[in-house]
């Protein structure tokens, strides 16, 4: 191989030749015994490539792994690759380090420093050595993140399945990354730039596939309490999951080299390298925030609570309803008495209603009470029967005249193993928890406009606040008030916070105030530059106000949509290509 190959602009000239050619030596001695000797690489390898024989370890047979990796010869500087035992160490507290970004914690800062440990630990390696340590990183971010999920569903298996089946999505990206590294090797300037790429690609696939997706654990959505949040009135939430991974891209380069070398220029490049990360992390600081402009309306959320949290409440549907029904109530005597003010429109959120009021009288009757009451629409979250055994989750549109209007929004992502069961006489063999589910939700197919008093809200229904593509519809339709609404009776405070923070995001990416308004909390108010107010308590009765000025025009994340995610995913397809190309070549010019 060529002095210097795979070094990018180091140049031949920092370059030394790693093995010199030997004639092949077979172990023989007792001592050596515990190595098996790869007799087969004298014939597979020229000496020019390689001379000395290769001895495979335990750990390395595990992964397919040897003691040095193909076609690359790396500088002196720079070190071959971590051990492996290192190596699913680092990715181990690279998935840890992402937890922490997460609520309830809220490190933001700990983002890229586990996408940098985890690009370290990948770093020419073969694919499923870096597989291993991608799936290492996801067991240790989503196993905990997703353990809310294990009051729906139960402790054992499904929490974890379906946490693994998350980090499955790293593993690949980890092997993607080990197969780009004569890429980096050879073009240091792109190990940033393409594992930014890459963590877009890995959400991007886990957000569609399977099943629609599951895109709960986004790196942008750990962002909302730093300076990457401003970003994503750039280019949404893929462009934070960019810059955040492209800043832990520099980390890892700076770190990437022999510290006790002490080559002239180390220290230089790294506190250079350094440095362009904090840039990178800076430069939301700099987008300006949207300031709306529209019409001043005051809003009210209630939050009604529900008898006990869990799956139980379902059994307490009428009393839920009667919660909400009450708290509107009772704001609406304060209005009365001249201790509140009137508000423009009210929120109540996913299933206050479980009982259909299309079909149910009593319910019908109770919410028109409400609305009448308080003199403003209400948007209500219920559960509505049909088509046929199916339900539909739904917000309604209630006036104090008029009663339910049209049109109806109905939620268009349904979540799986939750609101249906795909596969279910297979599931039904893992937990019977399965059949608590027992009519299958059924989608819905238009978007979630829908006016209310003086606002057009952009309605979407629990996690659909977590798919870009629903939020940005409400908006493109003309949406000035993003509103989520959420049941988070089945789930606990971590889960709701992580969800308030997908809500920050979605007010800046679309210039656009917003509100969430859950049975049992956190229920809150954000404004368009993303700060959160008047959040409530967690299992409590509350009622929440606030007057702000409702959102026109649109940002520059809302005008491009999916671009530049499609763009971002492209330049990593493109930079998988080139590093296919350049091993093939290499093995080309190896067997002439």
């Amino acid at each position: 191989m060529p002095a210097g190959k795979g070094l990018g602009a180091r140049g031949a000239a920092d370059a030394a030749p790693l093995f010199r050619p030997q004639a092949p030596i077979l172990a023989t001695k007792p001592h050596e015994a515990g190595s098996r000797t790869v007799a087969a690489a004298a014939h597979r390898a020229p000496a020019a490539r390689c001379g000395t024989i290769e001895r495979v370890t335990a750990s390395e047979q595990l992964t397919g792994e040897t003691t040095s990796p193909p076609d690359e010869t790396p500088a002196v500087d720079a070190p071959r690759r971590l051990p492996l035992p290192a190596a699913l160490a680092a990715a181990l507290v690279a998935g840890f380090a992402l937890l922490l970004a997460f609520p309830p914690y809220g490190m933001w800062w700990a983002a890229p420093i586990g996408v940098a440990l985890l690009a370290v630990a990948c770093h020419r390696r073969r694919a499923r050595g870096g597989a291993l340590a991608g799936l290492v990183t996801g067991a240790a971010l989503f196993i905990p993140l997703l353990s809310w999920t294990s009051i729906v569903i139960g402790h054992w298996p499904w929490p974890i399945v379906l946490a693994l089946v998350e980090a499955c999505y790293l593993a690949l990206m980890g092997a993607a990354a080990a197969a780009a590294s004569r890429l980096v090797d050879r073009y240091r300037w792109m190990w940033p730039l393409l594992t930014g790429a890459l963590w877009v690609a890995q959400e991007a696939l886990r957000g569609r596939a399977p099943w629609g997706g599951f895109p709960w654990g986004r790196v942008a959505f750990s962002q909302q309490d730093g300076p990457f949040a401003g970003l994503a009135a750039l280019g949404g939430a893929p462009l934070i999951t960019f810059a955040v991974a492209a800043c832990g891209g520099l980390l890892a380069t700076a770190a990437w080299r022999r510290w006790r070398a002490r080559r002239p220029g180390t220290l230089p490049r790294a506190a250079a390298l350094t440095a362009a990360a904090v840039l990178v992390a800076l430069a939301g600081l700099a987008v300006p925030a949207t300031a709306p402009h529209g019409r001043q309306v005051r809003i009210a959320v209630v939050q009604g609570n529900v008898p006990r949290l869990g799956l139980e409440f379902n059994a307490q549907r009428r009393a839920v309803l009667d919660n909400h029904v009450d708290a509107t109530l009772a704001l609406a005597k304060q209005v009365d008495a001249g201790t509140r003010a009137r508000p423009d429109l009210v929120v109540w959120p996913e299933n206050s209603s479980d009982i259909d009021p299309f079909r149910n009288p009593d319910a019908y009757q109770r919410i028109d009470q409400a609305a009448t009451a308080i003199g403003a629409p209400i948007l209500v979250g219920a559960v509505l029967e049909g088509p046929g055994d199916h339900a539909r989750n739904a917000g309604i549109v209630w006036t104090p005249k008029s009663g339910p209007q049209q049109p109806i929004y109905v939620k268009q992502h349904p979540v799986p193993f939750a609101e249906y069961i795909p596969l279910r006489s297979l599931a039904r063999k893992v937990t019977k928890k399965v059949d608590l589910v027992r009519s299958d939700f059924v989608a819905g197919h238009r978007t979630g406009a829908l006016r209310l008093g003086p606002a057009t809200v952009g309605d979407v229904i629990c996690f659909e606040v977590a798919y870009d593509g629903l939020v940005r519809d409400t908006v493109t339709h003309g949406a000035d008030l993003l509103t989520v609404q959420t049941n988070n009776a089945d789930f606990d405070t971590a889960e709701s916070r992580q969800q308030l923070a997908m809500v920050q995001e979605r007010a800046v990416e679309h210039g656009r105030p917003a509100l969430m308004a859950s049975t049992v909390g956190v229920s809150a108010f954000v404004d368009a530059d993303g700060s959160v107010h008047d959040a409530t308590r967690f299992n409590t009765r509350s009622v929440i106000e606030t007057t702000t000025r409702l959102g026109e025009g649109t940002t520059l994340a809302t005008r491009l949509g999916a671009i530049p995610e499609m763009v971002l995913v492209a330049a990593a397809l493109a930079g998988l290509v080139a590093a296919a190309g350049l091993r093939w070549s290499g093995r080309t010019r190896t067997r002439r």
